[in-house]
């Protein structure tokens, strides 16, 4: 490019179209929720439980070492004991949560040994033993009484049998672990967090997981700071939303959707519309989405069934081949590949409309991303079984071994993803690339490419937890995946692409588009990001790690009620839209998935998130059904419904019209949702409730027993979530299956490579328009017109081109 080209590319950038005080507000969050969070991981790292380079008798003799501890801890996540039960409370639910076990078992050994031996008041010595800190920083020995010896030699014994069990009776496959070492090993590893959360951090009265679990045995209770933060937070929530509500009061005229009520518009129709070739590919993608979104539903309902039946499948014996443990790896991680990639291929169907052209070649790059995807999945499903299976030849290798719970995928196909991530980023920013240089840097595709960035970015931050780093600092940095992953940067890129859809179908301003995003990073970001420590209350962080996620993840529900406020007005957009259209809004059930979006978000991420992040309810529930209950409103709730909603949106027009089955994208919308309630509803949220109650009135080893779970009541709980399964499965994702296969069988051929760029619309004068007030599709879809568009390649002679609506927004010169 030449010295006067680009002096006249400058000249022609389009200016900031909002106030500079926006920008800096992000940055004043963004700083400063990063830079608590370095405080923090610095804290992690030089104040989390110790890990002792050996544990020795009080004769000095060696019971295990670090490298032990280390040994079972990778055994632990690599045999797949992390998807069976729980360690420090994060794991699965079927199994027992290991620390809580050890703790009461060894503590009940002692307690008869103490007995045996004709100590008064047996019951406050076992206490006082188990609370003593014997572990000396200088040498890195932590020292054990002779009874709390012979307690670990005990439940080596104990796990030697359950592991070695050569029935399915646990959920498990048959003689799952045998080897002595490796029971040592894992042994090792349990005692280690059970005697973290029972001895007392030097010169504190409560141990170093504030003194989690419940265990009156060894004198843990709730702690000052577990009741006060609670009573903070709910203050902090109140006095959040008093402060949200003031604002909204006061300035309501300039936040949220505020729609363009001066121009009527008419939408393109399905058939009207041509599609570039990597918008084409697109079906192949939401193809393999739905097909992964059908296998894991499946798995999940496997998963669900063995709370009934742990050796018999409807008469099969179903862990001899795929054990719960295998079945809920591939359920959680197959829960984030397919949404992730349903994202993944919407944002490369919109590149092309962004940028108003489609580079030479970029559906090849498409096709490769989606190899790239398999590749990944098959890695997943192998990888993980053969882990699971714990073959001689394969221990140790990075293709077969898995990691952390929800960064299952063994660590090669975990650095796959990763680059395949940035790849993706590379093939949007090829896209739009011509025109982010005509664009000011905080203008709509900047924040595209940003938030895109943050998907691939935020996911690699899952590489600094392997396996054999310190169960705390793991900890600590899976959940930036967990939670800051999945909870605000995959939230923000949604809330980006739903806001262009917007601006593109010309029912929104693009400065109030851009304001919307802003104020959800702000919001989002105020509370979100230190409150990804509400995860940390009890895995060995110093107590600030939960004095501050108890406060911000209270604040996490500020923007969800501030979604919910602004709802009304999100539907009263496109109804007043659809009244000035002459056409009919041709994506009813993909605008009714964004809606669900909404319902979800506030319920299920909002609501039940807040119920379980409190500091004393997280106490006695964590690991529990009430946290089931959680996660499954938010991630089919909200990520769920937002990739089905995406998925329709993109198919509408690649499906030929005549093929496109309106019906059956009804009965998906009903049916996933209805399904989804229903599993919550009638199942996991009663049984969580009643879980709880038994945490707090029995105590909270008893409510994770094998014994608790099959009670009468509970398994009819359990059978009650049978029908909304069978809705969801085939009601719900059977429709999605076929409608995706359309889009391949089915597809247009793909004809263009440019189009006005952020154009799904065709301006009409008033007088054009028809009357159309039988027209079926005026109704709850059409409400909801302001959520998604019409992509097509838009004549110029039929509609103003960009920089005409940019100067009537006083966006500043044409790009």
């Amino acid at each position: 490019m030449s010295v006067v080209e680009k002096s006249d590319q400058q000249r022609n950038r389009a200016e900031l179209s909002i106030s500079k005080g926006w920008v800096q507000g992000v940055a004043l969050v963004l700083i400063f929720g990063f830079f608590v969070m370095g405080v923090l991981a610095y804290r992690t790292y030089t104040d989390s439980m110790p890990l002792p380079q050996q544990v020795v008798s009080e004769d000095g003799e060696v019971v295990y070492t670090q490298e032990e501890i280390t040994s079972g801890q990778n055994i632990f996540l690599t045999r797949g004991i992390q998807q069976y039960g729980s360690i420090v409370g994060h794991g699965a639910y079927l199994g027992p949560d290991y620390t809580a076990e050890y703790l009461r078992l060894s503590t009940e050994h002692i307690h008869e040994q103490l007995e045996a031996q004709g100590v008064q008041e047996p019951a406050a010595a076992t206490s006082e033993m188990q609370r003593t800190n014997r572990y000396d920083e200088a040498t890195g020995t932590l020292v054990l009484t002779d009874e709390q010896i012979s307690a670990f030699e005990e439940m080596k014994q104990y796990y030697g049998d359950f592991f070695g069990d050569p029935t399915t009776s646990q959920g498990l496959i048959p003689n799952a672990i045998t080897d002595e070492q490796e029971i040592h090993d894992l042994t090792a590893f349990y005692a280690w967090t059970a005697w973290a959360s029972a001895a007392e951090r030097p010169g504190l009265d409560y141990s170093y997981t504030n003194n989690w679990p419940a265990e009156p045995r060894v004198d843990n209770h709730p702690t000052a700071d577990i009741l006060v933060w609670s009573a903070i937070s709910l203050v902090a929530l109140l006095g959040g939303l008093g402060i949200l509500f003031a604002i909204f009061g006061r300035w309501s005229s300039k936040l949220g959707w505020k729609g363009n009520d001066t121009t009527a518009l008419k939408f393109l129709q399905p058939g009207e519309v041509g599609i570039t070739k990597a918008q084409k590919s697109t079906a192949w993608f939401f193809l393999v989405v739905s097909l992964l979104f059908l296998i894991q539903a499946t798995v999940g309902a496997s998963v669900e069934h063995y709370r009934v039946e742990l050796q018999g499948f409807f008469g099969f014996d179903l862990a001899q081949i795929f054990p719960f443990n295998l079945a809920r790896t591939w359920h959680v991680q197959l829960s984030l590949l397919w949404t992730a990639a349903s994202f993944l291929a919407a944002a490369i169907f919109l590149a092309p409309i962004i940028a108003g052209r489609e580079p030479k070649g970029q559906h090849y790059l498409s096709y490769g991303l989606l190899g790239a995807l398999a590749l990944v999945v098959v890695g997943m499903f192998g990888g993980t079984a053969i882990s699971i299976y714990g073959p001689e030849w394969a221990k140790g290798s990075p293709f077969l071994s898995q990691q952390w719970e929800y960064l299952d995928l063994p660590r090669f196909f975990q650095i796959l993803l990763v680059i395949g991530l940035f790849l993706w980023f590379l093939i949007i920013f090829r896209a739009i690339r011509s025109r982010l240089r005509t664009e000011s840097k905080f203008n709509m595709p900047w924040l595209f490419a940003y938030a895109a960035l943050a998907i691939p970015a935020f996911y690699a931050v899952g590489l600094l937890a392997n396996n054999e780093t310190h169960l705390t600092v793991a900890e600590f940095w899976r959940f930036w995946v967990v939670h800051l992953w999945v909870e605000d940067f995959l939230e923000l890129f949604t809330t980006v692409m739903v806001a262009y859809l917007f601006v593109m179908l010309g029912v929104v301003r693009r400065r109030i588009a851009i304001q919307i995003i802003l104020l959800d990073v702000i919001l989002y970001s105020a509370g979100g990001v230190i409150g990804t420590m509400h995860h940390l209350y009890f895995s060995g962080t110093p107590v600030e790690h939960m004095a501050l996620g108890a406060v911000f993840s209270a604040l996490e529900v500020i923007p969800l009620t501030f979604l919910t406020v602004e709802a009304w007005t999100f539907l009263q957009l496109g109804a007043r839209q659809e009244s000035r259209s002459s056409a009919p809004f041709p994506h009813r059930w993909a605008v009714m998935f964004l809606v669900a979006v909404g319902f979800w978000n506030f319920l299920g991420a909002g609501v039940f998130g807040f119920l379980v992040n409190l500091p004393i309810v997280s106490y006695y529930q964590i690991g529990t059904s009430l946290t089931a209950n959680h996660a499954h409103g938010s991630m089919m709730g909200v990520y769920g419904m937002m990739a089905v909603g995406l998925a329709l949106f993109a198919l509408r027009y690649i499906i030929k019209p005549s093929k496109w089955p309106e019906k059956l994208a009804k009965i998906s919308f009903w049916s996933l949702n209805i399904g989804l309630a229903w599993m919550m509803f009638a199942t996991l949220l009663p049984l969580g409730v009643l879980q709880l109650w038994a945490s707090v009135n029995q105590g909270y080893f008893e409510a994770r027993t094998l014994g608790y779970l099959t009670q009468p009541g509970n398994l009819a709980l359990e059978w009650m979530r049978m029908p909304g399964d069978v809705v969801f499965l085939i009601g719900g994702i059977l429709p999605f299956v076929y409608i995706a296969w359309l889009g391949v069988r089915h597809g247009i051929r793909a004809t263009v490579t440019r189009m006005e760029p952020e154009t799904l619309f065709v301006e009409e004068h008033p007088e054009a328009r028809e009357d159309r007030t039988g027209d079926a599709t005026v109704g709850a879809a059409a409400a909801t017109a302001g959520a998604a568009g019409q992509l097509g390649n838009v004549p110029p002679s039929r509609t103003r081109y960009a920089s005409d609506r940019r100067r009537d927004d006083g966006e500043g010169p044409a790009s």
